[in-house]
């Protein structure tokens, strides 16, 4: 039998590869998104920037962290934005003291490793902070979280909180463990994390976890508490895709990371509490930030 011509087989080689990139291409972008409001935000902005670009765009939110996680890792979710520290000390339990450089650099190399790969990050470090009504807290004389630590149980303070940072070790478990102290069994009042605010604002609790890149913060007079032993990491804002859905996509690395460097903490202020605050539909703040910045027509 004579052989097949090397030209032929390079070109058969080819085609086939052509034929499954263009396969790949047609298949939707599937972007995730977690259950509050940046999240939900970002995720709509992703979609509708994907798609006015022509790249067909698929939406998943309002999961909770692992569940999105865990579904980009299989294949189910090709890019959504996530947090350099829950990466860290969530998905790949390192409990190491790392600057904001670091660990983005760690969460790089791990997740990559993975087939997942952090594109350039934001300038936005939306990490967690205990909050009181400025009022109260300037009554009892709080400033940082040791002194909170020191009142907890003997004033029976309650904290609201959603069931995920309750259960997580870069959150409340290991938060307690650091400062020394517990709230009482009756003191943590778990709830969806965008109601955590309305219950501190409404008196129904004397704490409550909050996001500093919340507008809701500022706008309902919340006085934070600094966070005077360090305990959290850096949670830098960021898009990851998979590397699958990027070879697949040229375009959908720079259009990512295009966005990913307009978005620093008072825009993502900004962006919550038009949806928190002002009560706008999250499609149209996102719409309205795409049009601004000329990413969309």
């Amino acid at each position: 039998m004579r052989p097949f011509p090397l030209r032929l087989t390079l070109l058969a080689a080819a085609l086939v590869a052509s034929l499954a990139q263009a396969h790949a291409q047609s298949k939707p972008i599937v972007v995730g998104g977690k259950n509050f409001t940046e999240q939900l935000v970002l995720a709509e902005m992703t979609a509708q920037l994907l798609a006015a670009k022509g790249i067909k765009a698929d939406k998943k939110d309002g999961l909770a962290s692992a569940l999105l996680r865990q579904a980009q890792e299989n294949g189910e979710v090709d890019v959504y934005w996530e947090y350099t520290g829950t990466s860290l000390v969530v998905y790949n339990k390192v409990t190491d003291r790392l600057s904001p450089a670091q660990t983005y650099e760690r969460v790089r190399e791990l997740d990559g490793a993975k087939g997942l790969v952090w594109l350039k990050a934001t300038t936005a470090n939306n990490t967690y902070s205990i909050a009181l009504q400025g009022d109260e807290a300037r009554k009892r004389g709080l400033r940082t979280i040791s002194d909170l630590a020191k009142v907890v149980e003997s004033e029976r303070l309650k904290l609201a909180t959603d069931g995920e940072f309750a259960r997580r070790d870069d959150g409340l478990v290991g938060l307690q463990k650091a400062y020394g102290f517990t709230y009482p069994r009756t003191g943590l009042v778990l709830m969806d994390p965008g109601l955590t605010y309305e219950a501190l604002r409404q008196g129904r609790v004397e704490t409550a976890v909050v996001l500093s890149t919340d507008g809701r913060v500022k706008a309902f007079g919340f006085a934070t508490l600094e966070d005077d032993k360090g305990f959290f990491p850096s949670y830098v804002l960021a898009p990851v895709a998979r590397k699958a859905a990027l070879d697949a996509n040229p375009q959908l690395g720079p259009l990512l990371e295009d966005l990913s460097g307009r978005l620093t903490e008072d825009v993502m202020r900004g962006l919550n509490a038009a949806v928190d605050v002002d009560k706008r539909d999250v499609r149209q703040v996102a719409a309205d930030f795409l049009k601004e910045q000329r990413l969309v027509q």
